[in-house]
């Protein structure tokens, strides 16, 4: 054990110059995966052979050039669930759960038909079917290779996925006025900004970047919520945290949704709206 915790150390050094902030977690996660074990329970297995530190040195050495931690082990954990991830796919954030979080502490019908807007990997999809099993979910994306990926996460479950382009005003008309919940987390990174090389080079342009102000997909988001939600039914858009008033808008100028409301995550940066379709409201 002297070796493994020598190993770590080394290896938290090591993506720290890198330039890695959860350097020391890092370590111990690769480890931990490579011993088919939990990151908890390191200090109690037996001493590794060579062939682990030689594996661990490899892995070690591509974090450090900032392949995401998510592709080295193969997995990422997301509110209830565990997702597979990988290159092609977006990488699910901690920051989205607080989407989750709202949407089952919401009162929804028995049965609830809901709709995840680009859904990548199936997260917030899969996860909302761990917490609501009787739910009729919808995930849509347009990737065919996130689209693999989330038919891996969502095996066994009541998922449905479907291909489609979220900007296309008619997608999908069997679900106009028949939807409870409509969640999203659209590319929405405003062209240019700085990002992290784990998103620069590994998550895909495609899903991380909205156009120049980031909004370039939100619009059309709640064009189709407005479409498909029934009276009462319920939506949250993720923004990027500079957008929050332009999303906010987006939402008033559609002019049937109401208690619009603007909301943070755990950190405190604004991260997304969430609004209600009017009883009344006609398109």
């Amino acid at each position: 054990m002297t070796s493994l915790r020598h190993a770590i150390d080394s290896a938290a050094t090591l993506l720290a110059e890198a330039g890695i902030d959860s350097a020391r977690n890092d370590a111990e996660q690769l480890a931990a995966h490579l011993a088919g074990t939990e990151r908890g329970r390191l200090t109690l297995l037996d001493a590794p052979g060579e062939d682990f530190f030689g594996h661990y040195r490899d892995v070690v050495a591509q974090r450090a050039r900032r392949i995401p931690l998510q592709h080295l082990i193969g997995t990422v954990s997301f509110g209830p669930v565990v997702l597979h991830v990988g290159p092609g796919v977006f990488t699910p954030r901690p920051e989205t759960e607080a989407i989750l979080e709202w949407a089952v502490a919401q009162q929804l019908p028995a049965r609830p038909v809901i709709v995840d807007i680009c859904t990548g990997s199936g997260a917030l999809a899969v996860a909302l079917a761990r917490y609501l099993p009787t739910a009729r979910i919808y995930g849509i994306d347009d990737s065919d290779t996130a689209l693999e990926y989330a038919r891996r996460n969502a095996a066994g479950g009541s998922v449905q996925l479907v291909r489609g382009d979220v900007t296309e005003p008619d997608l999908l008309p069997d679900l106009d006025g028949g939807v409870d919940l409509v969640v999203a987390n659209p590319p929405y990174v405003p062209d240019g900004t700085f990002v992290e090389p784990e998103v620069a080079q590994h998550d895909p342009h495609h899903a991380v970047f909205g156009g120049a102000d980031g909004m370039a997909v939100i619009p059309a988001v709640v064009r189709l919520a407005a479409r498909w939600l029934r009276p009462g039914g319920l939506v949250a858009i993720e923004h990027d945290d500079t957008t929050s008033r332009s999303t906010v808008e987006c939402f008033e100028g559609a002019a049937v949704f109401e208690d619009i409301v603007p909301r943070s995550d755990l950190a405190g940066r604004p991260r997304f709206v969430t609004a209600r379709r009017g009883r009344g409201a006609s398109e």
